[in-house]
Protein backbone atom coordinates (compact mmCIF):
# COMPACT_ATOMS: atom_id res chain seq x y z
CA UNK A 1 0.00 0.00 0.00
CA UNK A 2 2.78 2.47 0.84
CA UNK A 3 4.32 2.35 -2.64
CA UNK A 4 0.90 2.82 -4.25
CA UNK A 5 0.10 5.63 -1.85
CA UNK A 6 3.33 7.51 -2.56
CA UNK A 7 2.80 7.10 -6.30
CA UNK A 8 -0.69 8.56 -6.06
CA UNK A 9 0.59 11.57 -4.14
CA UNK A 10 3.47 12.26 -6.52
CA UNK A 11 1.18 11.87 -9.55
CA UNK A 12 -1.03 14.77 -8.46
CA UNK A 13 -0.27 18.16 -10.05
CA UNK A 14 2.22 20.13 -7.99
CA UNK A 15 1.72 23.76 -7.04
CA UNK A 16 3.20 25.97 -9.78
CA UNK A 17 5.10 29.15 -9.00
CA UNK A 18 2.48 31.26 -10.83
CA UNK A 19 -1.11 30.00 -10.88
CA UNK A 20 -2.65 31.71 -13.92
CA UNK A 21 -6.43 31.38 -14.44
CA UNK A 22 -5.80 28.98 -17.33
CA UNK A 23 -3.41 26.84 -15.31
CA UNK A 24 -5.77 26.84 -12.33
CA UNK A 25 -8.67 25.66 -14.52
CA UNK A 26 -6.44 22.94 -15.98
CA UNK A 27 -5.51 21.74 -12.49
CA UNK A 28 -9.17 21.60 -11.45
CA UNK A 29 -10.09 19.63 -14.56
CA UNK A 30 -7.32 17.15 -13.76
CA UNK A 31 -8.53 16.78 -10.17
CA UNK A 32 -12.14 16.39 -11.32
CA UNK A 33 -11.17 13.72 -13.83
CA UNK A 34 -9.20 11.91 -11.15
CA UNK A 35 -12.35 11.84 -9.02
CA UNK A 36 -14.21 10.24 -11.95
CA UNK A 37 -11.46 7.74 -12.73
CA UNK A 38 -10.77 6.61 -9.17
CA UNK A 39 -13.34 7.01 -6.43
CA UNK A 40 -14.75 4.84 -3.66
CA UNK A 41 -18.16 3.95 -2.28
CA UNK A 42 -18.45 3.37 1.47
CA UNK A 43 -20.64 0.29 1.00
CA UNK A 44 -19.23 -1.13 -2.24
CA UNK A 45 -15.50 -0.87 -1.63
CA UNK A 46 -15.46 -2.05 1.98
CA UNK A 47 -16.48 -5.65 2.67
CA UNK A 48 -18.30 -4.97 5.91
CA UNK A 49 -19.67 -8.52 6.05
CA UNK A 50 -16.24 -10.16 5.85
CA UNK A 51 -15.31 -12.06 9.04
CA UNK A 52 -11.90 -10.35 8.82
CA UNK A 53 -13.63 -7.03 9.47
CA UNK A 54 -15.18 -8.15 12.76
CA UNK A 55 -14.14 -6.01 15.74
CA UNK A 56 -13.04 -8.21 18.64
CA UNK A 57 -12.07 -7.13 22.16
CA UNK A 58 -9.10 -9.53 22.14
CA UNK A 59 -7.53 -8.39 18.85
CA UNK A 60 -4.00 -7.10 19.62
CA UNK A 61 -3.93 -5.17 16.34
CA UNK A 62 -5.94 -2.44 18.09
CA UNK A 63 -2.97 -1.63 20.34
CA UNK A 64 -1.90 1.93 19.51
CA UNK A 65 1.26 2.06 17.36
CA UNK A 66 4.18 3.41 19.39
CA UNK A 67 5.87 5.08 16.44
CA UNK A 68 2.86 7.14 15.32
CA UNK A 69 0.38 7.73 18.14
CA UNK A 70 1.81 9.75 21.08
CA UNK A 71 -0.19 7.78 23.63
CA UNK A 72 0.98 4.48 22.13
CA UNK A 73 4.60 5.26 22.96
CA UNK A 74 4.08 6.48 26.52
CA UNK A 75 5.36 4.26 29.38
CA UNK A 76 2.01 4.56 31.17
CA UNK A 77 0.17 3.04 28.21
CA UNK A 78 2.82 0.37 27.61
CA UNK A 79 2.53 -0.68 31.28
CA UNK A 80 -1.19 -1.47 30.97
CA UNK A 81 -2.47 -5.00 30.41
CA UNK A 82 -2.96 -6.12 26.82
CA UNK A 83 -6.74 -6.14 27.32
CA UNK A 84 -6.68 -2.55 28.52
CA UNK A 85 -4.33 -1.41 25.75
CA UNK A 86 -6.77 -2.86 23.21
CA UNK A 87 -9.76 -1.15 24.85
CA UNK A 88 -7.93 2.19 24.93
CA UNK A 89 -6.84 1.71 21.31
CA UNK A 90 -10.40 0.99 20.15
CA UNK A 91 -11.78 4.01 21.98
CA UNK A 92 -9.02 6.25 20.65
CA UNK A 93 -9.47 5.14 17.03
CA UNK A 94 -13.26 5.39 17.28
CA UNK A 95 -13.07 8.94 18.62
CA UNK A 96 -10.63 10.03 15.90
CA UNK A 97 -13.05 8.63 13.31
CA UNK A 98 -15.95 10.43 14.99
CA UNK A 99 -14.06 13.73 15.01
CA UNK A 100 -13.17 13.11 11.36
CA UNK A 101 -16.77 12.60 10.26
CA UNK A 102 -17.95 15.62 12.26
CA UNK A 103 -15.29 17.76 10.65
CA UNK A 104 -16.16 16.49 7.18
CA UNK A 105 -19.83 17.16 7.86
CA UNK A 106 -18.91 20.81 8.51
CA UNK A 107 -16.70 20.78 5.43
CA UNK A 108 -19.48 19.47 3.18
CA UNK A 109 -21.88 22.16 4.34
CA UNK A 110 -19.21 24.84 3.94
CA UNK A 111 -18.46 23.67 0.41
CA UNK A 112 -22.16 23.91 -0.44
CA UNK A 113 -22.18 27.46 0.92
CA UNK A 114 -19.19 28.33 -1.23
CA UNK A 115 -20.33 26.76 -4.51
CA UNK A 116 -23.70 28.51 -4.14
CA UNK A 117 -21.83 31.77 -4.77
CA UNK A 118 -19.95 30.60 -7.90
CA UNK A 119 -20.81 31.85 -11.38
CA UNK A 120 -21.77 29.64 -14.29
CA UNK A 121 -18.78 28.04 -15.94
CA UNK A 122 -16.64 28.02 -12.79
CA UNK A 123 -14.29 24.97 -12.82
CA UNK A 124 -14.33 25.06 -9.02
CA UNK A 125 -18.01 24.09 -9.00
CA UNK A 126 -17.49 20.71 -10.61
CA UNK A 127 -14.42 19.79 -8.58
CA UNK A 128 -15.87 20.84 -5.23
CA UNK A 129 -19.10 18.91 -5.77
CA UNK A 130 -16.93 15.85 -6.52
CA UNK A 131 -15.13 16.51 -3.26
CA UNK A 132 -18.37 16.89 -1.30
CA UNK A 133 -19.61 13.57 -2.73
CA UNK A 134 -16.41 11.83 -1.62
CA UNK A 135 -16.61 13.39 1.82
CA UNK A 136 -20.16 12.08 2.19
CA UNK A 137 -18.83 8.57 1.62
CA UNK A 138 -16.08 9.23 4.16
CA UNK A 139 -18.62 10.20 6.82
CA UNK A 140 -20.56 7.01 6.06
CA UNK A 141 -17.57 4.71 6.38
CA UNK A 142 -16.30 6.49 9.50
CA UNK A 143 -19.68 6.24 11.23
CA UNK A 144 -20.10 2.60 10.22
CA UNK A 145 -16.69 1.80 11.74
CA UNK A 146 -17.57 3.67 14.96
CA UNK A 147 -20.82 1.69 15.18
CA UNK A 148 -18.98 -1.61 14.76
CA UNK A 149 -16.28 -0.74 17.29
CA UNK A 150 -19.21 -0.24 19.65
CA UNK A 151 -17.89 2.37 22.07
CA UNK A 152 -19.83 5.54 22.87
CA UNK A 153 -17.66 8.42 21.71
CA UNK A 154 -18.59 12.10 21.38
CA UNK A 155 -15.92 13.19 18.94
CA UNK A 156 -15.25 16.91 19.01
CA UNK A 157 -15.21 18.88 22.28
CA UNK A 158 -18.55 20.32 23.43
CA UNK A 159 -17.83 23.86 22.25
CA UNK A 160 -16.88 22.77 18.72
CA UNK A 161 -20.05 20.68 18.46
CA UNK A 162 -22.08 23.75 19.42
CA UNK A 163 -20.28 25.89 16.83
CA UNK A 164 -20.80 23.29 14.09
CA UNK A 165 -24.03 24.94 12.98
CA UNK A 166 -22.32 28.29 12.41
CA UNK A 167 -18.93 27.35 10.94
CA UNK A 168 -20.15 26.32 7.44
CA UNK A 169 -21.22 29.92 6.79
CA UNK A 170 -17.53 30.77 6.55
CA UNK A 171 -17.56 28.99 3.18
CA UNK A 172 -19.41 31.91 1.61
CA UNK A 173 -18.55 34.73 4.06
CA UNK A 174 -14.75 34.27 4.35
CA UNK A 175 -13.78 31.51 1.89
CA UNK A 176 -10.02 32.05 2.14
CA UNK A 177 -10.10 31.54 5.92
CA UNK A 178 -12.52 28.65 5.44
CA UNK A 179 -10.08 26.74 3.22
CA UNK A 180 -7.28 27.38 5.72
CA UNK A 181 -9.60 25.72 8.25
CA UNK A 182 -10.17 22.87 5.79
CA UNK A 183 -6.44 22.18 5.72
CA UNK A 184 -6.23 22.49 9.50
CA UNK A 185 -8.70 19.63 9.79
CA UNK A 186 -7.37 17.51 6.94
CA UNK A 187 -3.60 17.71 7.37
CA UNK A 188 -3.21 16.20 10.91
CA UNK A 189 -5.43 13.19 10.16
CA UNK A 190 -3.87 12.67 6.74
CA UNK A 191 -0.33 12.95 8.11
CA UNK A 192 -1.09 10.49 10.91
CA UNK A 193 -2.82 7.94 8.67
CA UNK A 194 -0.04 8.05 6.09
CA UNK A 195 2.50 7.52 8.87
CA UNK A 196 0.60 4.46 10.11
CA UNK A 197 0.30 2.98 6.62
CA UNK A 198 3.95 3.62 5.79
CA UNK A 199 5.07 2.07 9.08
CA UNK A 200 3.82 -1.36 8.03
CA UNK A 201 1.91 -1.69 11.31
CA UNK A 202 -0.36 -4.76 11.40
CA UNK A 203 -3.76 -3.07 11.63
CA UNK A 204 -7.29 -4.42 11.98
CA UNK A 205 -8.43 -4.90 8.34
CA UNK A 206 -11.43 -2.60 8.74
CA UNK A 207 -9.20 0.23 9.97
CA UNK A 208 -6.55 -0.39 7.33
CA UNK A 209 -9.10 -0.35 4.49
CA UNK A 210 -10.70 2.89 5.74
CA UNK A 211 -7.30 4.59 5.98
CA UNK A 212 -6.31 3.46 2.48
CA UNK A 213 -9.49 4.90 0.96
CA UNK A 214 -9.35 8.08 2.99
CA UNK A 215 -5.70 8.84 2.24
CA UNK A 216 -6.12 8.15 -1.50
CA UNK A 217 -9.04 10.57 -1.88
CA UNK A 218 -7.84 13.11 0.68
CA UNK A 219 -4.75 13.69 -1.47
CA UNK A 220 -7.00 15.39 -4.04
CA UNK A 221 -8.84 17.40 -1.40
CA UNK A 222 -5.64 18.68 0.17
CA UNK A 223 -4.21 19.40 -3.27
CA UNK A 224 -7.20 21.62 -4.09
CA UNK A 225 -6.93 23.55 -0.82
CA UNK A 226 -3.22 24.16 -1.46
CA UNK A 227 -3.92 25.39 -4.99
CA UNK A 228 -6.81 27.59 -3.81
CA UNK A 229 -4.74 29.29 -1.11
CA UNK A 230 -1.69 29.66 -3.36
CA UNK A 231 -3.80 31.20 -6.16
CA UNK A 232 -5.87 33.59 -4.04
CA UNK A 233 -3.25 34.83 -1.55
CA UNK A 234 -1.92 37.52 -3.97
CA UNK A 235 -5.47 38.93 -4.19
CA UNK A 236 -5.64 39.73 -0.47
CA UNK A 237 -5.56 43.35 0.63
CA UNK A 238 -2.77 44.54 2.89
CA UNK A 239 -4.79 44.44 6.11
CA UNK A 240 -6.50 41.16 5.21
CA UNK A 241 -3.13 39.59 4.43
CA UNK A 242 -1.74 40.68 7.80
CA UNK A 243 -4.76 39.36 9.71
CA UNK A 244 -4.76 36.03 7.87
CA UNK A 245 -1.01 35.58 8.26
CA UNK A 246 -1.53 35.87 12.04
CA UNK A 247 -4.61 33.66 12.07
CA UNK A 248 -3.11 30.95 9.84
CA UNK A 249 -1.08 29.18 12.59
CA UNK A 250 -3.79 29.78 15.20
CA UNK A 251 -6.42 28.02 13.06
CA UNK A 252 -3.98 25.17 12.43
CA UNK A 253 -3.16 24.69 16.09
CA UNK A 254 -6.73 24.99 17.42
CA UNK A 255 -8.17 22.46 14.97
CA UNK A 256 -5.19 20.16 15.43
CA UNK A 257 -5.93 20.00 19.16
CA UNK A 258 -9.61 19.34 18.43
CA UNK A 259 -8.61 16.33 16.34
CA UNK A 260 -5.53 14.97 18.09
CA UNK A 261 -6.00 15.66 21.81
CA UNK A 262 -8.25 13.08 23.56
CA UNK A 263 -11.30 14.40 25.37
CA UNK A 264 -11.82 14.66 29.12
CA UNK A 265 -14.30 11.79 28.96
CA UNK A 266 -11.56 9.59 27.48
CA UNK A 267 -9.20 10.49 30.32
CA UNK A 268 -11.89 9.76 32.90
CA UNK A 269 -12.94 6.50 31.23
CA UNK A 270 -9.47 5.01 31.45
CA UNK A 271 -8.06 6.87 34.44
CA UNK A 272 -5.20 8.45 32.50
CA UNK A 273 -3.13 10.68 34.80
CA UNK A 274 -3.17 14.38 34.01
CA UNK A 275 0.64 14.41 33.94
CA UNK A 276 0.61 11.81 31.16
CA UNK A 277 -1.77 13.91 29.05
CA UNK A 278 0.33 17.05 29.56
CA UNK A 279 3.45 15.20 28.44
CA UNK A 280 1.73 13.83 25.36
CA UNK A 281 -0.09 17.00 24.28
CA UNK A 282 2.39 18.79 23.99
CA UNK A 283 4.85 19.36 26.83
CA UNK A 284 7.46 16.62 26.38
CA UNK A 285 10.18 17.28 23.75
CA UNK A 286 9.16 14.21 21.73
CA UNK A 287 5.53 15.30 21.60
CA UNK A 288 6.51 18.84 20.55
CA UNK A 289 8.55 17.34 17.73
CA UNK A 290 5.53 15.29 16.61
CA UNK A 291 3.38 18.41 16.67
CA UNK A 292 5.83 20.28 14.47
CA UNK A 293 6.06 17.36 12.03
CA UNK A 294 2.32 17.52 11.40
CA UNK A 295 2.63 20.92 9.74
CA UNK A 296 5.66 20.66 7.45
CA UNK A 297 3.44 20.78 4.34
CA UNK A 298 1.42 23.66 5.75
CA UNK A 299 4.55 25.70 6.49
CA UNK A 300 5.64 25.10 2.89
CA UNK A 301 2.27 26.37 1.67
CA UNK A 302 2.34 29.42 3.94
CA UNK A 303 5.78 30.30 2.58
CA UNK A 304 4.62 29.85 -1.02
CA UNK A 305 1.56 32.03 -0.37
CA UNK A 306 3.61 34.73 1.36
CA UNK A 307 1.72 34.23 4.63
CA UNK A 308 4.69 33.45 6.87
CA UNK A 309 6.66 36.61 6.16
CA UNK A 310 7.50 39.27 8.65
CA UNK A 311 8.38 39.06 12.35
CA UNK A 312 4.79 39.07 13.61
CA UNK A 313 3.68 36.14 11.46
CA UNK A 314 6.77 34.08 12.29
CA UNK A 315 6.36 34.85 15.98
CA UNK A 316 2.78 33.56 15.87
CA UNK A 317 3.97 30.22 14.43
CA UNK A 318 6.43 29.97 17.32
CA UNK A 319 3.80 30.92 19.90
CA UNK A 320 1.56 28.16 18.53
CA UNK A 321 4.56 25.77 18.69
CA UNK A 322 4.17 24.65 15.09
CA UNK A 323 7.11 26.51 13.59
CA UNK A 324 10.04 24.72 11.95
CA UNK A 325 11.46 23.87 8.57
CA UNK A 326 8.90 23.58 5.74
CA UNK A 327 8.60 20.40 3.70
CA UNK A 328 10.53 20.31 0.44
CA UNK A 329 7.54 18.69 -1.28
CA UNK A 330 4.04 17.58 -0.31
CA UNK A 331 3.82 14.48 1.87
CA UNK A 332 7.55 14.37 2.54
CA UNK A 333 7.95 11.42 4.95
CA UNK A 334 9.09 12.32 8.49
CA UNK A 335 12.26 10.19 8.15
CA UNK A 336 13.36 12.11 5.06
CA UNK A 337 12.23 15.34 6.72
CA UNK A 338 14.36 14.68 9.82
CA UNK A 339 17.38 13.66 7.73
CA UNK A 340 17.54 17.17 6.23
CA UNK A 341 17.51 19.03 9.54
Amino acid sequence: MSQTLDHQLVALPDIPTDVTPERYAEILRALSQASVDRHFDAFLDIDWDSPDFDVRPDDPRWVLPADVDPLGSHPWYRSQSLERQIAIGQWRQANILKVGLQFENILIRGIMQYVFTLPNGSPEYRYLTHEATEECHHTQMFQEAVNRIGVEVEGMPWLMRKLAGILPWAGSAVPFAFFIGVLAGEEPIDHTQKGILRSGQDLPPVLSRIMQIHVAEEARHISFAHHYIRRNAPRLGRVERLVLSLLFPVIMRVLCDVIMVPSKSFRREFGIPRSVMKDLYWRAPESRERLQELFGDVRMLADQAGLRRGPHARLMWKVCRIDGRPSRYRSEPPVAFAAQD
